[in-house]
């Protein structure tokens, strides 16, 4: 039988398998001995093949870790097909650069973004649309959505579908309760091992996958407040605004840092409107940090 780890305490794997149809159940497990003398540690994510030992129990040995398409550091999570990053439009107003900061972590993954801003309900301003306009002629999938009006929320359903997805987000922006509407309507007979695992119960000591329909996980990760990029050099970080890429050609320089150079395609982008001044703050204010960071 093959499953999914979505849960892992203790030296005990709990695997989500699917029995056929709408059936599905989750077996807790061990892991063979093998993979600690092989140094291979199964991970939250990681597709398995188990042997079960008893049905009724739900009780099971992971027999086989299948290969890994990736692995993330922060969360340790394996299999991941993309992130959700939430920032709420107003109330708390979101903070750009760390939205920036998270998509560059992801893009160090080659892990895709979609960014959803919440609270649509109550941006008397309109600036959601903004927001969504700004990060989308980044390159980056965006919506807003209304977690209490139910607005937005088939559309991420449909962006979500069929993949395994990290969810991340400052405190305060509605994370829980995005997740909450996500895993609405969603059935699936996991058995008395449910209540070992305390499935349901928001926790963010352990990285935890939750079902979120056929073939569809979502992952939540605490609330983050500020994210140091580790790894990443001054000279890389241009890479990392998609946008700057059909401009940079019309640098004098080659490495042109886009800060002060007399004459810069970016620069000259963000004076006629074409890149985003607030990308292009971030982005500056970014570069400064790496560039003054301690060397070891």
């Amino acid at each position: 039988m093959q499953g999914k780890i979505v849960k892992g305490i203790g030296g005990f794997y709990y695997v989500h398998a699917a029995l056929g149809g709408m059936e599905s159940r989750i077996y807790e497990c061990r892991a063979k001995g093998i993979f600690r003398k092989d140094n291979r540690k199964p991970l939250v994510g990681d597709d398995v093949e188990l042997d079960v030992l008893d049905e009724a129990q739900c009780l099971g040995n992971i027999r086989e870790l299948l290969p890994r398409r990736n692995q993330l550091v922060r969360p340790a999570v394996a299999n991941v097909d993309q992130a959700l990053v939430i920032f709420s439009i107003v109330s708390p107003r979101p903070s750009f650069n760390l939205l920036d900061r998270f998509l560059i972590m992801m893009g160090q993954q080659d892990i895709p973004c979609i960014i959803c801003f919440n609270k649509q309900d109550i941006d008397s301003q309109g600036e959601g649309a903004a927001f969504c306009e700004i990060y989308g002629c980044a390159g980056y999938e965006t919506l807003t959505v209304s977690t209490r009006e139910g607005t937005g929320i088939e559309e991420l359903k449909c962006l979500l579908k069929g993949r395994t997805t990290t969810v991340a987000g400052p405190s305060g922006v509605g994370k829980s309760s995005i997740v909450n509407c996500l895993q609405a309507g969603v059935h699936m007979e996991t058995g008395q091992i449910s209540e070992k695992i305390q499935r349901g119960r928001h926790t963010t000591r352990h990285t935890e996958l939750i079902a979120a329909g056929e073939q569809t996980y979502i992952l939540d990760t605490p609330g983050f407040s500020s994210l140091e990029l580790f790894d990443l050099e001054k000279e890389q970080l241009a890479h990392y605004y998609p946008e700057f890429a059909a401009h940079e050609k019309y640098c004098r320089f080659g490495g042109c840092a886009h800060i002060h150079e007399p004459v810069c395609g970016i620069r000259d982008a963000v004076a006629e409107g074409d890149v985003s001044r607030l990308r292009y703050d971030n982005y500056c204010l970014i570069y400064e940090e790496l560039k003054n960071k301690r060397r070891f």
